[in-house]
């Protein structure tokens, strides 16, 4: 950390981040309410994760455990909000870990997690869309026995687009062009729906569970088995010699690595801070409330469906609908399909509103094209910023398998959690002077178990993970270097003084 102007670790005091907000060509509307952030980080954790996740983990990795596995998860996320909290009502600026990595630790690390989110949120909204595609197709298929030519679907394996995850990009991007506030409501309708299919789940469901499916609750631990070289061996088990378990007590751990997916999302809520009312008192209710009401659904279903139907026989793609049909209520695997689709949306949706709003942040510094930090005209959103990437993000959905790369979705959320953990104990030290409205409890000590839980599903994650993101990583050095260390605002404030 430097104050020094031409050091890759110069800092942009919160008082500066806050005075840019007030540039009118770069200030963003404010319109959204505690209540806003809560639906949307209610809408984009609620998605792919526990309705497809939960078959998988049960499955594979814990059987009725996956319930535990959940709340591991949970914790290391609270661990994290409770940090992030803090910043967003300190800082309240878009961008999320980017802006308040630049305001404690440096631009140069500020570059790094801003290049990472960018990442993050395009390959979540992508492979979002690409999922919501598949769960349109099939309803189409199961209700109305017609299907897609196999060459709009994005299946074949010659070459083909997946036309319905391209369009839907397109209409999210139009959306969040003419405001947060129209989205707000969208996504509150869409929440809505989707919270009753999860509560149709846990209410229905509890009148077909056999308590045998219950036995046993922690099935005997097994030695993780495959065949795909160093590549797909955890990280942890190529440092340390460690060999991850399915099931047993240490499986359960192994399931939180993979279902931690599910809960990605309520640190999406720490970028709409610039546009929320009153960010000091909302920020933390949102994001705090959003993790809350999640993970408390996220156990009940999974309790519900591990009851329902013996692990070993839940469906690794469908788990949730497919263990009504195992019970013979088609009724409700029909009814949850078709709020899995529409939830999906929203999710899509949230990614997207993240992604923009980092990128605009890191335009508005100078590390990005400023171009594409001014707001429009009338409805005050980043609508350039909006416009390019929505395209990029439907172009990669419509053409791009992104099966391997959505692992890069959590790597990059944890590394972003790390950053935003180290970042308070800093600010701590280095700004007590700022008022804080809410107060991360127990520093350094929550911060640094939050760093220490999300290292260590980061190293539970392949090693081909991290390989990838490390290429990522050396883009983002080559084009900081080449471009963002010159042409950021500090940078020029050192040459003439004027910011």
């Amino acid at each position: 950390m430097s104050s020094d102007l031409n050091s890759p670790f110069r800092t942009k005091t919160v008082e500066q981040s806050i005075r840019d907000t007030e540039e009118p060509e770069h200030a963003l509307r404010k319109s959204l309410s505690a209540w806003d952030l809560t639906v949307f980080g209610v809408g984009v954790i609620i998605g792919t994760g526990i309705f497809v996740l939960t078959g998988i983990a049960a499955r594979n990795n814990a059987g009725p455990a996956t319930a535990l596995s959940f709340v591991v998860s949970g914790v290391v996320c609270a661990l994290a909000a409770l940090c992030y909290a803090e910043f967003a009502s300190t800082v309240p600026v878009a961008g999320s870990a980017y802006t308040f990595a630049y305001a404690s630790i440096g631009e140069l690390p500020a570059w790094i997690i801003g290049w990472d989110l960018v990442l993050e949120f395009a390959l979540g909204t992508a492979v979002v869309a690409v999922g919501w595609s598949g769960y349109v197709r099939h309803l189409m298929h199961t209700n109305l026995g017609w299907d897609m030519p196999v060459a709009l679907t994005g299946r074949d394996e010659g070459g083909s687009f997946d036309l319905l995850a391209f369009l839907l990009v397109l209409v999210l991007t139009a959306i969040l062009v003419v405001g947060t506030k129209l989205s707000a409501r969208i996504t509150a309708i869409v929440v809505a729906i989707k919270v009753t299919v999860v509560l149709l789940v846990i209410i229905a469901g509890a009148f077909f569970i056999k308590a045998d499916n219950y036995s046993p609750f922690i099935p005997p631990a097994e030695p993780q088995t495959g065949g795909g070289g160093w590549t797909t061996a955890p990280l942890v088990q190529l440092m340390f010699g460690y060999t991850p378990t399915n099931f047993g007590v240490m499986g359960i751990f192994t399931a939180a690595s993979l279902v931690f997916f599910a809960f990605i999302g309520f640190d999406v809520v720490a970028t709409a801070a610039e546009e929320t009312k009153n960010p000091q008192r909302d920020m933390p209710r949102g994001i705090l409330g959003s993790l809350l009401i999640c993970t408390l659904l996220y156990v009940a279903v999974t309790v519900i469906v591990t009851g329902m139907q013996y692990y070993k026989e839940m469906s690794p793609s469908a788990p949730l609908a497919e263990a009504f049909r195992a019970v013979d209520q088609p009724f409700f695997s029909g009814a949850i399909s078709l709020g899995a689709a529409v939830g999906l949306i929203t999710v899509s949706m949230i990614l997207l509103l993240g992604q923009t709003r980092v990128f605009f942040a890191m335009s508005r510094d100078g590390l990005l094209p400023r171009v594409f930090s001014v707001t429009h005209p009338k409805f005050r959103t980043p609508y350039r910023a909006t416009v390019l990437l929505g395209v990029i993000i439907a172009v990669i959905a419509g053409f791009t398998p992104l099966e391997k790369l959505a692992e890069l979705v959590n790597i990059g959320t944890l590394f972003a959690f790390v950053i935003v953990a180290l970042g308070v104990i800093i600010l701590r030290k280095t700004r007590p002077d700022l008022h804080r409205s809410f107060r991360t409890p127990w520093v350094p000590v929550i911060p640094i178990l939050s760093m220490a839980a999300s290292l260590w599903l980061m190293l539970n994650l392949p090693a081909e993970t991290w390989v990838r993101f490390g290429i990522w990583m050396v883009i983002g050095f080559v084009v900081y270097f080449a471009y963002g260390r010159r042409k950021s605002r500090l940078a020029q404030a050192g040459q003439d003084a004027e910011y």
